[in-house]
Order: C-alpha cells, then sequence, then structure tokens
C-alpha cells in the first residue's frame, strides 16, 4: 500500500466523518475534557508557549488553545480537516495553520516547541517504522524538557465494541482482521492502527523521552456512550469526578479506547 492510496482513504473518511461533532458530544467532550486537563497541567500556568499540533484535524485544541493566548502552529495532512480548520478564524488568534506530514516536519528547527500535540498521526500509521519516525520528528522539534502528548487508538476497545457490541463479529472473522491473540490487523483500508500498552511503551523506549504518565483519555466513555448521553448536568459533572479518580489507573488504561501518552525530552 503506497502512501497515495493510504492519503485516499483518509480524505474519503474524514471528507464525510463529524469530528467536531465527536467531540461535542457529551460522551466525547469526556476525552476532550480530559486531554485538554492533562495539556493545562503540563503547561503548568505559563502564558503565551508555543505549541505545535501534529494532525490538527480541523483544529479543536489548536484554536482552544490559541484562544488562550498560547502561539500555536497546527499541522495537517487531509485537506478538507485544514479548510474547516481555517474557516473557524477570525484572524485575532496567534494560530498558523499548515499542510503538513507528521513523518517529515522538517520545515521546523530542532528544539522550537514548549509542547507538541500528536493527536491524529498514530490513528494511522501502519507500520512501527514510521510510528518511530512520527514520533522521532515530534520529539526532535520540542524543546528539551518539554513535553510531547501523544494519542493512540486501543486494540481491546475495538474489540469489544465493533466485533461484539455492534454485532460484526461474523464480518471480522471471515475478513481475517484478528491474530490468534486477538489483536487487530491494521491496514490503511480499515483506517486505524489500534494497538496495545506495552506496544506504546516499547515505542517509548526507542525516543530520548521519559514517560510521566500513560491515561485512559476517554475512560469507558464510549462503551456507555447512550447513558452518558441523557446524563443531567450535575450526574455528568459528578462522572467527570470518577473518570478524573479512575483514568491514571493502569488496570484500567489498555481497556479505554483512546490512551494520552504523556512524555518529556531529555
Amino acid at each position: 500500500m503506497n502512501g497515495g492510496e493510504t492519503m485516499n482513504y483518509l480524505e474519503e473518511f474524514y471528507s464525510d466523518f463529524d469530528e467536531d461533532g465527536r467531540l461535542l458530544s457529551r460522551h466525547g467532550q469526556v476525552e476532550y475534557l480530559t486531554t485538554m486537563k492533562y495539556i493545562h497541567d503540563f503547561l503548568g500556568g505559563a502564558k503565551q508557549v508555543h505549541i505545535l499540533e501534529v494532525g490538527a484535524g480541523t483544529g479543536r485544541y489548536s484554536i482552544a488553545l490559541a484562544c488562550e493566548g498560547h502561539n500555536v502552529t497546527a499541522v495537517e495532512l487531509v485537506e478538507s480537516n485544514l479548510n474547516k480548520l481555517r474557516a473557524k478564524l477570525d484572524g485575532s488568534e496567534k494560530l498558523t495553520a499548515i499542510q503538513g506530514n507528521a513523518l517529515d516536519l522538517s520545515m521546523f528547527t530542532d528544539n522550537s516547541f514548549d509542547m507538541t500535540l500528536v493527536f491524529g498521526p498514530m490513528y494511522h500509521l501502519f507500520t512501527r517504522e514510521d510510528m518511530l519516525k512520527a514520533l522521532s520528528e515530534a520529539v526532535r522539534v520540542t524543546k528539551k524538557g518539554g513535553h510531547i502528548l501523544v494519542a493512540y487508538c486501543m486494540n481491546e476497545a475495538a474489540v469489544i465494541q465493533h466485533a461484539f457490541l455492534h454485532g460484526n463479529l461474523q464480518k471480522v472473522l471471515e475478513n481475517d482482521m484478528l491474530t490468534s491473540e486477538w489483536h487487530c490487523k491494521s491496514e490503511p483500508k480499515e483506517l486505524f492502527q489500534l494497538v496495545r500498552t506495552e506496544e506504546i511503551a516499547s515505542l517509548d523506549t526507542e525516543l530520548p523521552v521519559e514517560r510521566i504518565k500513560l491515561i485512559a483519555a476517554d475512560g469507558a466513555a464510549n462503551y456507555i456512550s447512550e447513558c452518558i448521553d441523557s446524563m443531567d448536568d450535575f450526574t455528568f459533572e459528578k462522572y467527570m469526578e470518577y473518570h478524573f479518580a479512575t483514568c491514571e489507573r493502569q488496570d484500567l488504561t489498555g481497556a479505554s479506547n483512546h490512551t494520552l501518552d504523556i512524555l518529556r525530552k531529555i
């Protein structure tokens, strides 16, 4: 599968996918609120820092951070996403949006950014070599002591929800989409690379970083999405309290739909 064919799959998917709607739904807010909480935690109250988001999508995080006064550079591969991001800007934000590839950030010099966010690329890279290349580039452009936050899609949630909950088991088996150890065989036509926590840890060992935390970005939210979407404000506030109290528990992290790997460049 060459890069052009992979790009066609992504363009087709994201031209129809409502990413903003996903994060704005009540259950989708769990991931967004959690990610923003940890971004703020590791900004430590610093103002007007230089932030790079690689795989910025339609700008949900980049624009929010720019509106807080930070200097944000948003890099996005998919043109339709980039157009949606730019359409939201009124010119007052300290945000530069450019089309680019996570595998090649050569437009940026070493040690340029205080924080680098990699929230989309690891979903769509299908070899260890490419995953390490994207991570290496993100680390390279981050200042020493700066943080790199990397999002992943997790294997177990995909198996449980897609194969069993949504009734696709027979299709999955017929199409030989699972290994004998129930690991999804991720390919570009399936769009998403699905990983386990030990694979994330293995990637980290190849980089000049130390892991600070690996968290469950959305925990059980997608498993009980209908329940969360029907919650009143009080119940949702309490659910978020529960989620924040448990999202760093490593016995639960691997079952989350998304994880957030928080690294510091050494």
